[in-house]
């Protein structure tokens, strides 16, 4: 390790804060609250999956100089491209629906603005800093918005008191509790994002190097693989701790929590003060850093549909990133009526499109019409395949526990 690693910290962070986001915040509090601390597992699952797939989707863009989304319409038949393209852009949309409005509820929380108001400022204020940005400015600003998030859950964990034995245990037991399906789901959907898989392959691609150069594009997978696993680590350590706070506090009382804003005031009598009103700092760095990071994955998508590189300068790209926000901002406007269970359903249709992402990107990194040398080998195709296997079997589950008594 030398000091040339520094320089590519930044786009793994950059995802990480996309699964850190409000809507993350929801399923984990809901998580937390309901089942105390048995379904962390999750966590550390989805985690590990998602540092196999960011790897994967890095690996495409640095050995072929395309994102997923170029990829998918220069390699794959139109009629299979647009549909799946086009599922991307829903998820990218929902997304962008769950990080608007945990901005907007923090806005809320904190100088008392109503929520569709404050949807409209932070969607304003999205679209500002992807069209005033460069990627390495916009980078700068998420690694700071995802140090403030890391502080804060550490202030509030030393604020209340942990069963860190049971935590420890939650952690690597998995455990299925009669009802938990929607939200062992939402978790999933939460920490596994599809946008973030098509995002990750363009921020990468978009860095230059001499690709004639195998030396140089080794150098690149290895400092690629170590800012994912540093990056991702964070972000299960914050996920994690999401979990353990809402477990330490809610769940110990037997507290319901249907409301990220609710969540927020009920701290107060159980962690103080400061642990609320931090709570809902960070529920904004979080809402504006991911809606920056969903509307850049909106534009890369559909920039993609037309065969063209992510350049907010370009058409493409700004009708991807007005599309994202705008219509996620549409639906907060018109049509959620409950923030909390909009904010849990966005994670659940992230986790139902994702498979198709996933399918998506395994054909394309394993062909070596792609990849060339670079293609996937065998056991890398094997370890794919079992995450995709997860995914739908968990989907399956999700599908069936619809159907049941009980389903919120």
């Amino acid at each position: 390790m030398n000091r040339s690693f520094l320089k590519f910290i930044g786009p793994g962070l950059l995802i990480t804060v996309g699964f850190i986001d409000p809507g993350n915040w929801a399923a984990n509090v809901a998580a937390g609250a309901q089942y105390g601390y048995v379904l962390l597992w999750m966590v550390t699952l989805s985690t590990l999956m998602l540092i196999l797939l960011q790897h994967n989707a890095a690996h495409l863009g640095i050995a072929t100089g395309l994102c997923l989304s170029e990829a998918t319409t220069q390699h794959l038949p139109r009629w299979l491209a647009r549909p799946i393209l086009t599922s991307a852009m829903v998820a990218a949309v929902s997304t962008a629906l769950a990080e608007i409005l945990g901005g907007a509820l923090a806005l809320n929380l904190l100088f008392g603005f109503p929520v569709k108001p404050a949807a409209l400022l932070v969607t304003v204020m999205s679209m500002v800093f992807l069209l005033t940005n460069s990627y390495r400015r916009v980078e700068k600003l998420i690694i700071g918005f995802v140090s403030l998030i890391g502080l804060s859950f550490l202030f509030e964990l030393w604020q209340v008191q942990v069963d860190w034995g049971a935590a420890a245990r939650g952690l690597v037991m998995p455990a299925f509790p009669l009802g938990a399906m929607p939200i062992i789901m939402s978790v999933l959907g939460a920490v596994v994002m599809p946008h973030n898989l098509f995002l990750h392959s363009e921020i990468i691609q978009s860095r230059q190097w001499n690709r004639s150069d195998e030396t140089v594009i080794r150098r690149e997978l290895r400092y690629e693989f170590l800012d994912t696993l540093v990056s991702m680590g964070i972000g299960w350590g914050i996920n994690s701790a999401m979990i353990i706070l809402a477990a330490a506090t809610f769940f110990q009382v037997g507290a319901v929590v249907t409301d990220l804003r609710q969540a927020s005031v009920m701290l107060q009598p159980l962690a103080g003060h400061a642990a609320a009103l931090v709570f809902a700092l960070a529920l904004l760095f979080s809402g504006l850093s991911s809606s920056i990071t969903a509307g850049m994955a909106g534009g890369c998508i559909c920039a993609g549909m037309f065969g063209r590189e992510y350049d907010i300068r370009g058409t493409s790209s700004k009708i991807g990133v007005g599309l994202t926000l705008g219509l996620g901002l549409g639906v907060i406007l018109f049509v959620v009526r409950d923030p909390f269970q909009g904010l849990i359903v966005s994670q659940i249709v992230l986790g139902i499109q994702l498979p198709i992402t996933i399918i998506t990107q395994i054909r394309l990194t394993s062909s070596k019409t792609v990849m060339g040398t670079h293609a996937n080998t065998r056991p890398e195709q094997a370890a794919l395949w079992i995450v995709a296997a997860t995914v739908i079997t968990l989907n399956l589950f999700l599908l069936i526990s619809i159907f049941q008594p009980g389903w919120p």
